[in-house]
């Protein structure tokens, strides 16, 4: 079998991920043949929508699959993880701007390379089991494959609070944030696809109210901590709140990269007047361009992929140690930035 599935079924453009085993992170390969069927399908009439979705239970997609750059990395080879990104995220681009609805299925974790594919959809349907996160500050990344435009743009300052946590959001979150856009119990789903096959219509759709959620509670009290001008602002101001929450955020981010999250908290500031998902990739990319060189890529694949002893040893101590001036080196522009001359 495959790690991906591309056929047109009825009114459909089908694109299905096959590697539930490795919880259908993406390849390399895979980003090239997702780009590949969308370019195909543009200007095919024959196809009224694409239908995201993946074999499995556990995830749609748990995130890229990155041993390789990891490898690359310690070889010297710098120029394997920026083609990587280059092309995941001209594809992550492509989906936000399809002239066509995009329907994605989301079940199980959804998580970084997966957001990027599944979360910038015209409609984005979440279940029971969906698990909704963009972890990267906790492998030494920023929040990327466009995920930090919706980051930026979350009500109040809960965008920042998932960016710096990883937190997870269950369905009714995940809407409410802006990650996605119905709940229909998964038991529905086989049907709605067939219904979407056949008609090519998403308005064939029929969303119910999902299950409470937890985001929406703690808003304010988010967006009391989260609003520093810095990601220090933001640990000092958890530290004088002193209450089970903010002693619970500040034990997550000992364990996150501090550059990290601190370029992540710059990025989101960047953005939340942003009006293009071009923008965010951009910002992104200066930061995912410079990681496997410089920062803390390397040491947080080891710690969570490679020897998974969950112990990495990050250039800094902690968030309030980082000079700030490392953190406007990660986010100069790039002598080699983005081209978008290369999209349709």
């Amino acid at each position: 079998m495959s790690d991906i599935s591309i056929r047109i079924e009825g009114r459909a453009g089908r694109i299905t991920l096959q590697r539930p085993d490795a919880l259908n992170a993406l390849t390399y390969d895979m980003v090239l043949a997702i780009e590949a069927a969308l370019d195909g399908w543009r200007n095919d009439d024959d196809v009224a929508l694409v239908l995201l979705d993946a074999e499995g239970d556990r995830a749609f997609c748990s995130g890229g699959d990155i041993a390789d750059m990891y490898a690359s990395g310690q070889r010297g080879d710098y120029e394997y993880g920026r083609r990587f990104w280059r092309d995941e995220y001209r594809l992550n681009a492509k989906i936000f701007e399809y002239p066509k609805p995009v329907v994605s299925f989301l079940q199980g974790f959804t998580m970084g390379g997966g957001v990027g594919i599944g979360c910038h959809g015209t409609h984005r349907i979440v279940g029971e089991s969906s698990q909704i996160a963009m972890p990267e500050c906790g492998i030494g990344l920023v929040p990327d494959v466009g995920g930090s435009l919706m980051l930026a743009l979350a009500p109040g300052k809960l965008g920042y609070y998932l960016a710096l946590t990883g937190a997870r959001m269950a369905a009714a979150d995940a809407i409410h944030v802006g990650f996605a856009d119905l709940f229909l119990p998964e038991k529905r789903w086989e049907s709605a696809k067939a219904e979407l096959i056949k008609t090519g219509d998403p308005e064939t759709l029929r969303p119910q109210d999902p299950p409470p959620g937890k985001l929406q509670a703690l808003e304010d009290t988010i967006s009391a901590n989260f609003g520093g001008d810095t990601a220090s602002d933001i640990v000092r101001a958890l530290k004088a709140d002193g209450s089970e929450f903010a002693e619970k955020t500040l034990s997550t981010l000992t364990g996150k990269a501090p550059l990290a999250c601190h370029c992540a908290v710059q990025i989101l500031h960047r953005l939340r007047s942003a009006g293009s998902i071009r923008q965010a990739l951009d910002q992104e990319f200066r930061y995912t361009a410079r990681a496997v060189k410089q920062g803390d890529f390397i040491e947080g694949i080891r710690a969570a992929i490679i020897d998974r002893d969950r112990n990495p040893a990050w250039a800094h101590e902690g968030i309030e140690e980082v000079p700030m001036m490392e953190v406007t080196h990660m986010l100069l522009p790039l002598e080699e930035p983005l081209n978008w001359e290369e999209m349709p």
